[in-house]
């Protein structure tokens, strides 16, 4: 039992009659896992027969995506950030808004395989919420709108009774905190008028650094299985890769744009990556217990928004403590 499930710790009186039937979504994974390459099956194979698989790969990466999809997809995204910052930093807090009102979306969908029902009403009214907040009063402030959305969502499942706010409180507090509070410290870093959009910029390019990195590492290095039972795919030397790109790549960035000594930079880029993979198997495990290959079939050859913010979850509000200490306002 996934310990998400609403069922864990409930009293013998619970109504199960009462919760759907789990029902796996359009992008549920397939009965085997996904990261698991088949075995071939013993004995000669006939004439004409090809390998399994051979030839339905086109396009693919060895990561097992549609790598021109994903390319083109990440570029766009990149492009929507870069152009907020650069027309009109608050614009920012737009594009914040709408990636947290979708991240909440995808999430919600995804933990409904397991029978809760967190409503969206309240929790992406939240989202907007938290974000205004943490741009115009800060870490407090936020903290604040965190727990009034939390609240709204929980009297606003309590209206179905006591069953179903116990059934679905935990899928609430995780999507509340795990989305938009987390992704709401963009808007903080972005405040500063001076220098407020490179923050934001040196963040996104730290983690794609990071992601950059261990990808070629994994790739042409990866020989130690890092988190098999979680990503398989995760490599030390991709590891190793990706805190090499990202703290190089954020030494040269933050001396060049904030005048951030080196070491500083490379302390910053070290740290962003290794909080973005951990933020990327966080997601990796969550997507595992609930059973689900991606978070949505949103975005081609990427899954889900989420699948693309797992790693910038956790480094935003990382980026903003570090920021506090190597560059204060």
């Amino acid at each position: 039992m996934s310990y998400l499930d609403p069922r864990a710790g409930q009293t013998p009186g619970y109504d199960t009659a009462a919760t759907p039937a789990y029902q796996s979504p359009a992008w549920h994974a397939d009965e085997q896992e996904p990261d698991k390459m088949t075995e071939e099956s013993p004995g000669k194979r006939g004439p004409g027969k090809r390998r399994a698989g051979r030839g339905d790969n086109k396009g693919k990466s060895r990561a097992g995506r549609n790598l021109p999809a994903a390319i083109a997809v990440g570029l766009s995204l990149g492009l929507v950030v870069l152009a907020s910052l650069l027309v009109w930093p608050p614009a920012l807090l737009g594009v914040v808004v709408v990636a947290a009102g979708v991240g909440v979306w995808e999430t919600a969908r995804a933990v409904a395989v397991i029978g809760a029902r967190p409503p969206l009403v309240p929790l992406i009214a939240g989202s907007a919420l938290m974000t205004g907040l943490a741009w115009y009063e800060g870490t407090d402030a936020l903290t604040v709108g965190l727990a009034v959305t939390i609240g709204a969502a929980a009297l606003w499942r309590l209206a179905d009774g006591v069953q179903a706010l116990r059934r679905d409180f935990t899928a609430i507090a995780l999507i509340a905190i795990y989305v938009p509070f987390l992704l709401s410290f963009a808007a903080m870093l972005v405040a500063p008028e001076d220098d407020g959009a490179w923050r934001v910029l040196a963040t996104v390019v730290a983690v794609v650094l990071s992601d950059t990195g261990g990808y070629a590492a994994g790739v042409f290095l990866g020989k130690h299985p890092m988190a098999p039972k979680i990503s398989p795919k995760k490599s030390w030397e991709g590891f190793a890769g990706s805190i090499t790109a990202s703290a190089i790549g954020s030494g040269a960035l933050l001396y060049f744009l904030m005048d951030v000594p080196v070491y500083y930079g490379l302390l910053f880029g070290a740290v962003l990556s290794i909080v973005a993979v951990l933020g990327d198997l966080a997601e990796s495990m969550l997507k595992r217990d609930l059973g689900i290959k991606d978070m949505s079939n949103l975005l081609p050859g990427h899954g889900g928004l989420m699948d693309r913010l797992d790693s910038i979850l956790f480094a935003v509000p990382t980026a903003y403590l570090l920021f506090a200490i190597i560059a204060p306002n």
